[in-house]
């Protein structure tokens, strides 16, 4: 299977989960009427692009925030330093983030991931994000700051989907992100389930909780809960430190073994692993091959897991952008660094690489 048809795949999954949940009432049906269609136009825009030999990658990570809530064990964003208190550089404005979503839109990107620090401090994008009812906006979140106005607007706008981090159970998440964070976001869960709105959770997976979070009995207690999505993301030791997280081979070959698996038993949910199986998917699918991220303050970066750019969107477009040596370089690193790694990216363990490249 060529990449395209590996990362339509995933979309199908994705939208025959929405389809599954949103079908039972007059919201949701309405949501999932117009949505459907919008993913088709927007694969085709891909496939056009890809006919006059521009790829478009179908996902956008948008890092909306510089600052968080919460200070959570071994965060990456706070680890590289784009998660803190205070900043020299500006964060991207309202006005410059619809410009970059209008541009997203018009290529045919079909799901920007809306992350941070914590994105749902910056209300103003999310209320945006809503307006453009031909993607799916995934927002990773702490969930803490889920409060009545956000639930109102996620049940108005079904194209927002809170994606809540966790660690596994109550014990592991509070002794990463703090006392009574779980409770917190449990109750978020069951705030979004009474009203019929589909979440997903995104799992930090550790040696300390993969044999506990690639379970049936795991995925069978969030399904119970309303949970439609789950994310497997292998630890990356971003802080100095917490090697000792990191999953070695045979446990990142478990992992994705294990989701195959679930994949397979729990076809009502849509399973994902990051970065999963890159020797099938022909390398890393950072710089653009699947996805690109763009930092609180404009900068375009392969992965958030590898934090460095020469490009920035107040400056540059997206097809500039995709098209520049720069993250075409990163890509022959990527689908060459196929081999074991440590930690969950590929593009971490390549850093003197990349700094190179600057």
């Amino acid at each position: 299977m060529d990449l395209n048809a590996y990362i339509e795949q995933g979309i199908s999954s994705i939208a025959a989960t929405l389809s599954n949940y949103y079908l039972s009432d007059s919201t949701g049906r309405d949501f999932i009427m117009s949505i459907i269609p919008s993913l088709q136009a927007s694969a085709e825009r891909r496939r056009n692009f890809e006919e006059r030999g521009q790829h478009i990658p179908p996902f956008l990570i948008a890092s909306i925030a510089s600052t968080c809530n919460l200070r959570c064990a071994g965060c990456y964003a706070r680890a590289g330093g784009m998660c803190a208190e205070s900043h020299i550089e500006k964060e991207m404005s309202g006005d410059e983030w619809h410009r970059v979503l209008t541009e997203a839109s018009e290529l045919g990107v079909s799901f920007v991931l809306l992350a941070g620090g914590e994105p749902l401090l910056r209300r103003d994008i999310i209320g945006m994000a809503a307006l453009f009812p031909n993607m799916i906006f995934p927002v990773f979140t702490n969930g803490v700051l889920l409060d009545r106005a956000y639930l109102g607007l996620f049940k108005s706008h079904r194209n927002l989907i809170s994606v809540f981090s966790i660690e596994g159970d109550a014990a592991e998440t509070d002794s990463r992100r703090g006392e009574g964070v779980a409770k917190t976001i449990e109750n978020a869960m069951y705030a979004l389930s009474d009203n019929g709105i589909l979440y997903a959770v995104s799992v930090t997976v550790t040696k300390q909780n993969l044999s506990e979070v690639v379970t049936e009995e795991y995925l069978s207690d969030l399904r119970e809960k309303g949970c439609g999505a789950v994310f497997f993301v292998e630890y990356v030791p971003a802080e100095k430190g917490t090697e000792g997280l990191v999953l070695s081979d045979e446990e990142a070959d478990l992992l994705n073994e294990k989701v195959k698996s679930l994949k397979q038993k729990f076809r009502d949910m849509s399973v994902f692993a990051f970065p999963g199986d890159e020797k099938y998917m022909g390398g890393c699918l950072a710089a653009g091959r699947g996805f690109f991220h763009i930092n609180p303050f404009g900068g375009a970066e392969a992965c958030p897991f590898s934090p460095y750019s020469k490009l920035n969107v107040r400056e540059n477009t997206i097809l500039e952008i995709l098209a520049s040596d720069f993250f075409g370089e990163i890509r022959k690193i990527g689908k060459a660094g196929t081999e074991q790694h440590i930690g969950g990216c590929t593009l971490f363990n390549h850093k003197k690489e990349i700094l190179q490249l600057l």
